[in-house]
């Protein structure tokens, strides 16, 4: 007899978010597929909360999603959360049913929140089936929603990022597989990085669709950029594996990183952004660049403990 499978009435998931620090742009299909692409990233302490729960039929409605806005519907077609629709389409789960999101920091700021918000979700509705899934499988998953699905001009780091979590080397095969590796730093070089960085919050928040849009159809174009982005990622991991990372040597890869970012679409950088990076530069950061697709959002910059203050000042 097969053993009945436990299914829960309520699941909460709780997913990170990510900043990424090199080789952004490589994880689209239209480069690595004929490139190879690689991104260097880590998840932050920083999360998405998601919360699926068996909805009573006295209710009267499908469905119910509480995020910035409320729904109250009755057939998936009727969702306009498209996420949430495609993965509810994806992993079935017998209705009525309640969804509930919640963030640390708003949504739109470069940190892969959407990204997030999917893995955290599909990995609910696995447990509401009473499955036990992989990162790698909720990771493909997520991917197929939105670039797949949603026709997203995306790439695929993000979802890996939040699924597996922590630090990590992600590569981008030709043939579609990804490889991911779990980046071990000597003598706590994790949390020394962490220690030599600053996020400030642009207060903008953009839609990244326009910006990757842009990105996407410039691939032709920007192809000779993508490659030295890439095989700066290569670069940033072998620094932080050296017995002692040089700070200096970070924030110059991160410098060129931006600077080359900034050829890839006209939206990434802005007049404003610009002079941000321009008095951190001034009070002592070494490098540093927006996070995800650009156009507001937080700057991440890396700054020696002493400058810490005189670049938040500036």
């Amino acid at each position: 007899m097969p053993q009945s499978v436990t299914r829960p009435r309520a699941v909460t998931t709780v997913s990170p978010q990510r900043l990424s620090f090199a080789g952004g742009g490589t994880d689209f299909p239209d480069f690595y597929q004929r490139h190879g692409g690689a991104v260097i990233s880590a998840t932050i302490n920083k999360y998405l909360y998601v919360t699926v729960k068996r909805h009573s039929p006295l209710f009267n409605e499908t469905y119910r999603l509480s995020y910035f806005k409320t729904e109250h519907v009755n057939t998936l077609d009727e969702i306009e959360n498209d996420v949430a629709r495609e993965c509810l389409r994806l992993i079935h789960v017998d209705p009525p049913l309640f969804i509930a999101t919640a963030a640390d920091l708003p949504a739109s700021s470069g940190l892969g929140s959407s990204s997030s918000f999917a893995v955290g979700l599909l990995y609910a509705l696995h447990a509401m089936r009473g499955e036990n899934v992989s990162a790698g499988q909720v990771a493909e998953e997520a991917c197929h929603v939105e670039i797949d699905m949603l026709k997203r001009p995306i790439g695929k780091q993000d979802q890996y990022a939040s699924a597996f979590g922590g630090l990590n080397f992600i590569t981008f095969r030709p043939d579609g597989r990804v490889h991911l590796d779990h980046i071990w730093l000597p003598d706590n070089g994790a949390a020394s990085l962490f220690r030599n960085s600053m996020l400030f919050w642009t207060g903008t928040q953009r839609d990244s669709s326009s910006i990757l849009g842009e990105q996407r159809a410039n691939i032709n174009e920007t192809n000779e950029t993508l490659v030295r982005m890439r095989d700066m990622a290569n670069d940033f991991r072998d620094i932080l594996l050296e017995q002692h990372s040089d700070l200096e040597r970070l924030g110059a890869i991160l410098d060129a990183g931006w600077q080359a970012k900034r050829s890839l679409a006209s939206k990434i950088s802005s007049s404003e952004i610009d002079v941000y990076y321009e008095r951190a530069l001034a009070a002592g950061a070494v490098g540093g660049k927006i996070a995800g697709a650009g156009g507001g959002g937080f700057l991440y910059l890396v700054v020696p403990p002493e400058k810490k203050v005189a670049v938040r000042d500036a």
